[in-house]
């Protein structure tokens, strides 16, 4: 069983900046997937950004350029550092790990995008 805990959401201005972190508890954090998808009011949940054991990174095309995925194997935690935010950014973010057949999902983080 792995448990994902995401944190830094929050309210912050179009333009601005925020750092998400998810914590993994659980073995063989280094051989996943990890990944940050997020869901709007009455949308789908969709990619936004993932990191494969190896580092190789990939991202949904809107936030190419302006967020940056990152992990740390020693700390078992990943982050999305999120800037130049815009209110359709707006969305619950949430943290996944996927190795093989697992598949596990974190609570989720608001982040609101507004001024």
């Amino acid at each position: 069983q792995v448990q994902l805990v995401e944190s830094g959401g929050g309210l912050v201005q179009p333009g601005g900046s925020l750092r998400l972190s998810c914590a993994a508890s659980g073995s063989h954090f280094s051989f996943a997937t990890m990944g940050w998808y997020r869901q709007a009011p009455g949308k789908q949940r969709e990619l936004v950004a993932t990191i494969s054991g190896g580092g190789s990174t990939n991202y949904e095309d809107s936030v190419k350029g302006r967020f940056t995925i990152s992990r740390d194997n020693s700390k078992n935690t990943v982050d999305l550092q999120m800037n130049s935010l815009k209110p359709e950014g707006t969305a619950v973010y949430y943290c996944n790990f996927k190795l093989f057949a697992q598949n596990f999902w974190g609570q989720g983080t608001q982040v609101t995008v507004s001024s």
